[in-house]
């Protein structure tokens, strides 16, 4: 199960509506094996595609290299899908190579004020996807 802060939650939210109609794509660092998401870190989608995205390798290494110094290490590992529901793609499993984060998608693809949009998270390992329930709390 992923918990998640409403503030985090909305973070996440508010970048995907922002980015779109391109995905939008970052992480949420936290405290090295306690699996707490609690740093919002917004990524550049360096593809800036409406069905692909894509760190910029320098600033993923920047932003592993900040984690190690902080004693972080990536909870959540979050994208939008722009036009199809929130469920990972098979590029999505392809990418998927930290077995310890959550993976969460956004999708947009209903963009009006007025409708849902899919917030939903998976584990992704070998290439074996599970979703998971969110549970989204005011603070830890």
């Amino acid at each position: 199960m992923l918990t998640i802060t409403q503030a985090l939650y909305d973070q996440i939210v508010a970048h995907s509506r922002a980015d779109h109609p391109d995905e939008a794509c970052g992480v949420v660092a936290g405290p090295v094996g306690q699996g707490r998401p609690e740093r919002f870190i917004p990524m550049l989608n360096a593809a800036r595609s409406p069905t692909f995205y894509e760190f910029d390798s320098a600033d993923l290494f920047k932003l592993y290299r900040e984690m190690d110094d902080n004693d972080e290490e990536p909870v959540i590992i979050y994208h939008s899908h722009t036009a199809t529901e929130a469920y990972p793609s098979r590029t999505d499993v392809s990418y998927a190579n930290e077995p310890g984060a959550h993976y969460v998608l956004v999708s947009t693809a209903d963009k009006d004020e007025e409708g849902p949009f899919q917030f939903r998270s998976y584990r992704i390992v070998d290439g074996v996807i599970t979703e998971e329930e969110i549970k989204v709390v005011e603070s830890y």
